[in-house]
């Protein structure tokens, strides 16, 4: 948006514009029940609001008169720029997407460079489908498969620590499995009716399913007490409860040694998994440091979890 476009308007109106903008853009749909509940302000100051976004940007909205909400239309273009950082600390936080202007630290600080920042145009349809419970046509890119054409479920976003996923419900392998983001090209909301079951996020089993880790201090370790005071164990301790579904991302990201003689050598293994047993079922653990393979009684070396990060995400 250009800012003559909102030389008279005030700081707090542009606030609930961009909420506006957000909404449509990532949710698909926003009411003034909405600003009314965000913002505190009267059911009349909301329409006011509205009617003007209407008038900044009439091709990006439709009104709903039987459900009372305007639906983002299909030739929407946002009004406002927002970051990545911004859009996923709103979508998965609940945080950001009340701000408008330039972002500046409050003191000195230095986050991991981010390499693989998930595309908006792609994302704001998937978060759509989450949110709307809706399928998706995409285009995925696999490293085995090449580009194919795909029906998905989304329902839910998932960040490895590498890259950002979705979880959704493949109808082309009738399975739930994880998707990357930046390799889903031309998503398209599927119109239809209510997603059967099977298809829901009640029925993944190992995204409902939670397993709980203990992290101990690596017995290689000289200092383990150093280690013990970092992560705040209690009794030499650190118990974690994660969804099955994302279990060995933690464990990778984490450089976690699985194996059940705590085998693996090398300084970066501060952690090791003390009840190695809590992670049969899972599925996700040929990236999981030293975990051996119940039916093929494989070991996951180091080398062997960093080529498989490679297909972190890769649903072939």
């Amino acid at each position: 948006m250009t800012s003559n476009h909102l030389d008279n308007v005030s700081q707090a109106q542009k606030e609930r514009l961009f909420h506006i903008d957000f909404r449509l853009r990532f949710l698909g749909a926003v009411s003034r029940a909405d600003l009314v509940n965000r913002f505190g302000v009267k059911a009349a100051a909301a329409t006011r609001d509205l009617s003007l976004y209407k008038e900044l940007a009439p091709g990006n909205l439709e009104y709903d008169t039987k459900a009372k909400i305007y639906n983002a239309s299909g030739q929407f273009t946002p009004l406002f720029d927002c970051s990545q950082g911004q859009v996923l600390a709103a979508l998965c936080h609940g945080l950001g997407d009340d701000y408008v202007g330039v972002h500046r630290a409050l003191i000195t600080a230095e986050t991991p460079t981010q390499l693989n920042l998930p595309q908006l145009d792609v994302l704001s349809v998937i978060s759509r489908a989450i949110y709307q419970k809706k399928a998706v046509h995409v285009q995925y890119r696999s490293l085995s498969s090449g580009q194919t054409n795909r029906e998905i479920v989304p329902f839910a976003l998932v960040d490895n620590g590498l890259r950002w996923h979705v979880r959704a419900y493949d109808r082309k392998r009738e399975r739930f499995t994880d998707f990357v983001i930046n390799r889903i090209a031309k998503p398209r909301l599927i119109a239809g009716k209510v997603l059967p079951s099977h298809e829901t996020k009640e029925a993944d089993i190992q995204w409902n399913r939670i397993v709980e880790m203990h992290l101990v201090p690596h017995p290689q370790l000289k200092h383990a007490e150093t280690i013990e005071h970092e992560y705040g164990m209690y009794q030499g301790m650190l118990k974690v409860q994660v969804r099955a579904a994302v279990a060995g991302y933690v464990l990778r990201r984490w450089n976690i040694d699985c194996s059940e003689d705590h085998g693996l050598k090398g300084a970066e293994y501060h952690l090791w998994l003390r009840n190695h047993q809590t992670l049969y079922g899972v599925e996700n653990l040929v990236i999981a440091p030293g975990f051996k393979s119940p039916s093929t009684d494989q070991v996951h070396t180091k080398d062997q979890a960093v080529i498989s990060t490679m297909e972190w995400g890769d649903v072939e």
